[in-house]
C-alpha cells in the first residue's frame, strides 16, 4: 500500500500518471507501475524500484492511452519484486486494479477461489481482490459495476481502489474504506489520488470519497454511491488550499528543511484573524456552535498518533494549566480498546496532519458512540476527520511532504495553545495576562526566524555532537 493516481480524459494519460507517481514518492515505496487503456485492451507497465526507472520502461515500451491508473507500492503482503508491483491483473486479463489498504479475510477468499480453479501469480491480498472481482463478473455474467461491489460486499478490512475492465474501457471504478481517495474534477477530464498533492496541477476542484463509497467515471461524467445502495449522493466540491509551488523544493534540498524554514510563515497563517490582541483572548470560529458544551465539560481527551500524539502531550500541559481542566492524552491505536471513561460530558480532541489517520478515525467513531462531542485538529480541508468530527480546527500549515513532522507539528501546537488561552479566560485567567499571551503569540513567527537566522551556529554544533553515541535531554514542565 502507498500511493494512487487515475485519469480519464481526452488527453494521453501517462504524462500525468508518471508525475503524479513522483509528487506521491514522499510517502515511501518498493515499486511502482501503470495500467493504461488503449482500444478495447490494457498494457500493463510495472517495476521494482523507483518511479524514475518505470519511467524509462514507459518509454520504451510506447504505453499510451487516454485512461489509466498508476500505483506506488510498499510492501505488506508479499516481497517487493516486478510480480508483486501494482497493478494486479485477473486470469482472464480483463481486469487491472490498484489498492492500498490490507484485505484482512484475503486467505478465506483466496482459498475459496482456489476451490473454483482459480490460478495465482503471486502472494498479495490486491491479486485476491481482482480475482473476486473477475470470478463474480464471469461466474455471475454480470456488469463491471456490479462486480466491484458485490466484491468489496464480500471484503473484510481496508481499501482504496481503482479498477479497469478491458470490456467497459471508458469507465474507470474507484472506491474506500478506511484509506482515502480524492476525485479532481477538471474540464472534461478527471482524475483520482490518494491525496491532493498530484492534483494540483490539473486542477483545484476535488471531491473527498467517504467509507464505504464509490465512484464511478465514465462518458457522461461521475457519480459517486454508497456501497449498497444505488441512490446517487451529492457530494460536495472542495476547493485544494494550496499552490502547486508548495509542494515543490524550490531551491531547497529536500522538503525537510524547506518545510522547517517555512515556519515562520506557517505558524503566521495557523493564528491569522484568530487572536484578539486588545482583549487577551482569541476567536476559534470552527467550535463556535459548540462553545457551551466545550465549556462545560468535566474532562478533555486528546488522541492522537506519531507525531501529532506529541502535540497532544504538550497540550496536556498547557490545557490544565491554563485552563484548569483535566485532560488525559491516549494513543490513537489504543484508545478503542481502553475501558475509558468517557460519556457526554467528555470532549474528544483527534489531531491528526492528514486527516485521514485510521486508528485517529476508529477512535473519533468509539467517542461518538460513547455520547462524547468530537473536535478535530487537522490540516487537510475536507479531510475524513474534519468531516467526521463535530466541530474543529483547521492548522491552515500547507502541505507537509517531508516524513518527519515540522510545520505541522508547530501549527498543531500553536492551536492547542490558542484553546488553552480560550479556555483559561473562561476559567479564571485574567485580562491582562491574556493580552500578554496572545501578544507572545502574535511574535512567534518573528522568534522562529530569529532561530532559523542562527543555522550556521546550529550546523556548527550539529556537526560537533554527530559522532555522539547518545543524547541525554532535560527539561520540565512543557519542556
Amino acid at each position: 500500500m502507498c500511493g494512487i493516481v487515475g485519469y480519464f480524459g481526452n488527453n494521453d494519460a501517462v504524462p500525468m500518471l508518471i508525475k503524479g507517481l513522483k509528487r506521491l514518492e514522499y510517502r515511501g515505496y518498493d515499486s511502482a507501475g501503470l495500467a493504461i487503456m488503449s482500444g478495447d485492451s490494457f498494457m500493463v507497465n510495472k517495476k521494482a524500484g523507483k518511479v524514475a526507472e518505470l519511467e524509462s520502461l514507459v518509454k520504451e515500451s510506447g504505453l499510451s492511452g487516454s485512461v489509466g491508473i498508476g500505483h506506488t507500492r510498499w510492501a505488506t503482503h508479499g516481497e517487493p519484486s516486478d510480480l508483486n508491483a501494482h497493478p494486479h491483473t485477473d486470469y482472464s486479463g480483463k481486469f487491472a486494479l490498484i489498492h492500498n489498504g490490507i484485505i484482512e479475510n484475503h486467505s478465506t477468499l483466496k482459498r475459496m477461489l482456489e476451490q473454483k480453479g482459480v490460478e495465482f501469480r503471486t502472494q498479495t491480498d490486491t491479486e485476491v481482490l481482482v480475482q473476486l472481482i473477475s470470478n463474480i463478473y464471469h461466474e455471475q455474467d454480470t456488469t463491471f459495476e456490479t462486480a466491484v461491489t458485490s466484491a468489496l460486499e464480500k471484503v473484510v478490512g481496508t481499501y482504496g481502489i481503482v479498477v479497469m475492465c478491458s470490456d467497459e474501457p471508458n469507465q474507470l471504478i474507484a472506491a474506500r474504506l478506511g484509506s482515502p481517495l480524492v476525485l479532481g474534477v477538471g474540464e472534461g477530464e478527471y482524475f483520482i489520488a490518494s491525496d491532493a498533492s498530484p492534483l494540483v496541477e490539473y486542477t483545484r476542484n476535488v471531491i473527498y470519497l467517504g467509507d464505504r463509497e464509490c465512484l464511478f467515471i465514465g462518458d457522461d461524467g461521475y457519480k459517486i454511491k454508497k456501497l449498497g445502495n444505488n441512490e446517487k449522493l451529492d457530494k460536495k466540491v472542495s476547493r485544494i488550499d494550496f499552490t502547486l509551488e508548495e509542494i515543490e523544493k524550490g531551491n531547497y534540498p529536500h522538503f525537510m528543511l524547506k518545510e522547517i524554514y517555512e515556519q515562520e510563515h506557517t505558524i503566521v497563517d495557523t493564528m491569522r484573524g484568530r487572536l484578539l490582541l486588545d482583549e487577551g483572548t482569541v476567536h476559534l470560529g470552527g467550535i463556535q456552535d459548540h462553545l457551551l458544551r466545550i465549556e462545560r465539560a468535566r474532562h478533555f481527551y486528546i488522541t492522537a498518533c506519531g507525531t501529532s500524539w506529541h502535540a497532544a502531550l504538550i497540550g496536556k500541559y498547557i490545557l490544565e494549566e491554563f485552563a484548569g481542566i483535566p485532560v488525559h492524552v491516549e494513543y490513537a491505536s489504543e484508545f478503542r480498546y481502553r475501558k475509558l471513561i468517557i460519556d457526554s460530558q467528555s470532549v474528544v480532541i483527534a489531531i491528526s496532519q492528514s486527516g485521514e489517520t485510521a486508528d485517529t478515525l476508529a477512535a473519533i467513531q468509539k467517542a461518538k458512540e460513547k455520547g462524547c462531542l468530537t473536535f478535530g485538529i487537522c490540516n487537510v480541508v475536507g479531510s475524513s476527520i474534519s468531516r467526521e468530527t463535530d466541530c474543529g480546527i483547521y492548522t491552515h500549515a500547507g502541505p507537509e511532504i517531508g516524513v518527519a513532522s515540522t510545520k505541522a507539528f508547530t501549527a498543531q501546537v500553536s492551536v492547542l495553545y490558542m484553546l488553552a488561552l480560550h479556555l483559561g479566560r473562561k476559567n479564571g485567567y485574567s485580562k491582562k495576562d491574556g493580552i500578554i499571551l496572545t501578544h507572545a503569540l502574535h511574535d512567534l513567527g518573528a522568534r522562529v526566524k530569529d532561530v532559523l537566522n542562527q543555522s550556521d551556529h546550529i550546523k556548527t554544533i550539529a556537526e560537533e555532537t554527530m559522532d555522539a553515541n547518545n543524547y541525554l535531554y532535560l527539561g520540565r514542565g512543557v519542556n
